[in-house]
């Protein structure tokens, strides 16, 4: 087909070769077609994605929408996973056929000056999410060892290191690393619930929509931030450049569909898993702290809510505090392993920089670790101020999603570009309005963030 030989003529013809060259192309897969062989070759990149549906910028918003709402946002969770089910297949879909990432195919198609510009809204937004995590990495720290929160911001950064050593060793130890961490966070919240013994019947009814949510003022707000917070923009890139570490034959249609396949697979059942983690925190926040009036606006009180018998009531530990920190302390580190990725992603395909791997990286996370630095010697190790300085980090991620989503949907729906594997008409009428969708309400919260204005 004459779109199928133009699309493998903009991949040869792509001039800043391979995305993460690094780590491209390095991991075999079976030649059989043995189901579970197949997806546990291709399991991985779904984890490092995962990660930022469950990062410590969602939590709280998880938590209070529990404490406040008891389960009925349970839906609002629901509805958000399944969004961030087709974007991140349609990222997969695009990295597999055609060799690019999100950045490098929309320098291809944008040019120099106005890719720069895209680089810069782009990284600002990385930027944001990495202040969420060293914020969250460094309050853990503080309520696991009473390290002060400058010192606890500046071992965060150590994290590259440990990146380095992992990227050393093999893209597959970066994948279960992160996957190990994941397996901590699930275990901590599981075992908190199961504490706290919510009502079975409670929890499911929490899954079926109810106009409630649109009618209540207040509520529509909170599960606007839950929907507003599900996808965020560094998640896109990283997936579509990753998802190129599998070696892949693109002239062989059989190759390209298999991974496709087993990718989407990957994806799905890594999102179903912080699907279940975003519902345990807000189920750990509807069974514990609904209808007490407790202030859980902050990672600290949470902490201290949780030994707290008058909030709690007999399951009240400090135990249950210390799992809370230390789950607190691996998402942190799952997402700025990610986000440093992204940077590098995103560096390379927007402005076509090439730098030493390790140079790269270490310049993403300074470039976090400065706005963290400086509220935190402003405010004298504040945690409230620090935690603060979350909130303004969604302006960027809001200013920047469009950048990400409108791209993705334009290229994946174009027949000259992915050929056979473009969009089929229900995925591009649902993709285009979900983007839509998710485009409004991200100016609506960028309006919020800026004015304190409610519905």
């Amino acid at each position: 087909m004459p779109e199928e030989h133009a699309a493998k003529e903009i991949i040869q013809k792509h001039p800043n070769g391979s995305s993460l060259e690094e780590i491209n192309n390095t991991v075999e897969v079976p030649k059989n077609n043995k189901f579970f062989k197949n997806l546990l070759a291709y399991s991985g990149p779904g984890a490092l994605v995962a990660v930022g549906y469950m990062d410590p910028g969602n939590w709280i918003t998880s938590i209070v929408g529990g404490a406040q709402y008891a389960y009925t946002l349970l839906s609002v969770i629901l509805l958000s996973n399944l969004i961030a089910m087709l974007l991140q297949s349609m990222c997969a879909r695009l990295g597999i056929v055609t060799g690019m990432d999100l950045a490098q195919a929309t320098r291809l198609h944008t040019g120099k000056k106005l890719g720069f510009v895209l680089w810069i809204i782009t990284e600002l937004a990385i930027m944001a999410t990495d202040i969420a995590e060293v914020i969250g990495g460094a309050v853990a720290l503080q309520l696991l060892f009473n390290i002060p929160l400058l010192a606890g911001v500046l071992i965060t950064a150590l994290d590259v290191f440990l990146l380095l050593l992992l990227t050393k060793l093999g893209f597959r130890k970066i994948e279960v690393f992160v996957s190990c961490l994941i397996f901590i966070i699930f275990a901590v919240f599981f075992y908190e619930v199961l504490l706290a013994q919510p009502g079975i019947g409670d929890i499911l009814r929490g899954f079926m929509p109810t106009t409630k949510i649109v009618t209540d003022k207040s509520m529509l707000f909170v599960a606007l931030g839950i929907v507003g917070a599900t996808v965020m923009p560094h998640n896109l890139y990283l997936h579509s450049s990753i998802v190129q570490a599998r070696k892949l034959d693109r002239t062989d249609d059989q190759a390209v569909s298999k991974a496709i396949r087993f990718t989407t697979w990957d994806s799905n059942i890594q999102l179903t898993v912080a699907f279940v983690i975003n519902c345990l925190l807000l189920i750990l926040g509807a069974s514990l702290f609904y209808g007490t009036k407790s202030d859980l606006g902050k990672f600290v009180d949470l902490f201290n809510a949780l030994q707290n018998p008058d909030i709690v009531g007999k399951i009240a530990s400090p135990v249950l505090s210390i799992l809370f920190a230390i789950a607190l302390l691996a998402s942190g580190q799952n997402s700025t392993i990610t986000g440093t990725l992204s940077g590098q992603i995103v560096m390379e395909g927007f402005i076509h920089l090439k730098i030493p791997s390790w140079l790269r990286r270490v310049i993403t996370r300074v470039i976090a670790l400065v706005p963290v630095v400086i509220c935190v010697i402003v405010y004298g190790g504040n945690e409230n101020a620090v935690e603060q300085l979350l909130l303004y980090t969604q302006v960027f991620l809001s200013i920047a999603l469009p950048v990400s989503i409108i791209p993705l949907t334009i290229y994946t729906s174009d027949k000259k570009l992915m050929g056979k594997y473009a969009n089929p008409l229900w995925i591009k009428v649902t993709a285009w309005v979900v983007t839509v969708i998710l485009t409004l309400l991200n100016f609506f919260l960028i309006y919020s963030t800026l004015t304190g204005a409610s519905l």
